[in-house]
């Protein structure tokens, strides 16, 4: 028996975009999927137990996606499961929701604790590679950020150059504080490509110059964290969040919950994730802002997570050329 863990993440800014090869900033959060695979005497193939915390319609939504992902990945890293039966529990303090990366954390612990059960040698490479496979089960065609900083932790610029998928680390001077507020609504990550291009097929010149945008946007935020400037880095959370609201993918709700935690004080607020459901992140740089927000949420009932970006990484890659 062997446990394996994958961090959840937030996205600051161009996640929707990565597969039209705008850069894309985002960090994992201090909360963890951890997945223990343990071999059984009997039987064939898998049988899961779920433990994570949820919110509420989540897993029983994701429940087929979560079947493919794990048989995806038990056939990428040839796992005879007919002579090796084994059982999955997952848990941990990652609550299971849209937006906060729990499909990637959960690919990234499972090909982790596999790794040591089956002494299969993997790389952290190999591992990402993995969990990204696994991502296919949930997302049909995976940009690769979520499970990026699943495996490798820390702030990262994750891109697809040329077709080739890279990160580079952002090292920021402290951690930062930041809320995030769930909508209540399970998006369905999976039916968004489409969406986007028809956006691109009905209006291109519309849809290239918003691009254009966003990706001076991801630019000029790199920068501001990078220089702990977080005045900037909030306006540009905000002017980026009028751009997903023009193209629809934002929510009403998310929308109701980043114009609160601006009224209180947070410096930026915008959906995080594929959008239309799931999270939006707030900026709340010090404990009592954070305080602040994320008390103002609970009061009305939102599911809230309270975390801080720029935690130590999982290993010393500042530049990595993935598979």
């Amino acid at each position: 028996m062997n446990t394996g863990k994958g961090f959840g993440k937030t996205i600051l800014i161009g996640d929707q975009f990565v597969l039209w090869e705008i850069p894309a900033i985002l960090a994992a959060i201090p909360f963890e999927t951890e997945c223990t695979v343990e071999r059984l005497n009997s039987g064939s193939g898998w049988i899961l137990d779920d433990k994570r915390i949820e919110v509420p319609g989540y897993k029983k939504a994701k429940e087929k996606d979560c079947q493919v992902s794990f048989d995806r990945m038990i056939e990428v890293m040839k796992l005879d499961l007919a002579k090796n039966p084994i059982k999955i529990t997952v848990e941990g303090d990652l609550l299971a929701g849209s937006g906060v990366g729990a499909s990637a954390a959960i690919c990234v612990s499972f090909a982790r604790a596999c790794n040591k059960e089956f002494n299969l040698n993997m790389s952290i490479l190999d591992i990402n590679h993995v969990a990204w496979e696994g991502e296919f089960g949930y997302h049909g065609l995976p940009s690769g950020l979520d499970n990026t900083v699943s495996t490798y932790g820390g702030v990262i610029k994750y891109r697809i150059k040329d077709g080739i998928k890279q990160f580079e680390r952002i090292q920021l001077e402290n951690p930062i504080e930041i809320v995030l507020g769930n909508s209540g609504v399970t998006a369905n990550t999976a039916s968004l490509k489409g969406f986007l291009e028809e956006q691109e097929k009905s209006d291109p010149e519309l849809f290239n110059s918003r691009l254009n945008t966003i990706r001076t946007q991801v630019e000029d935020l790199g920068q501001a964290l990078s220089k702990a400037d977080l005045k900037e880095t909030g306006k540009i959370m905000n002017e980026n969040h009028k751009v997903l609201i023009e193209m629809g993918l934002s929510h009403e709700r998310l929308i109701e919950l980043c114009d609160k935690a601006l009224s209180l004080g947070a410096l930026g607020a915008k959906v995080t994730g594929g959008g239309r459901g799931g999270y939006m992140v707030a900026l709340t740089p010090g404990k009592n802002l954070q305080e602040k927000v994320a008390s103002a949420f609970e009061a009305e009932g939102i599911a809230t997570i309270r975390a801080t970006i720029g935690g130590k990484p999982t290993d010393e890659t500042t530049f990595q050329i993935l598979k």
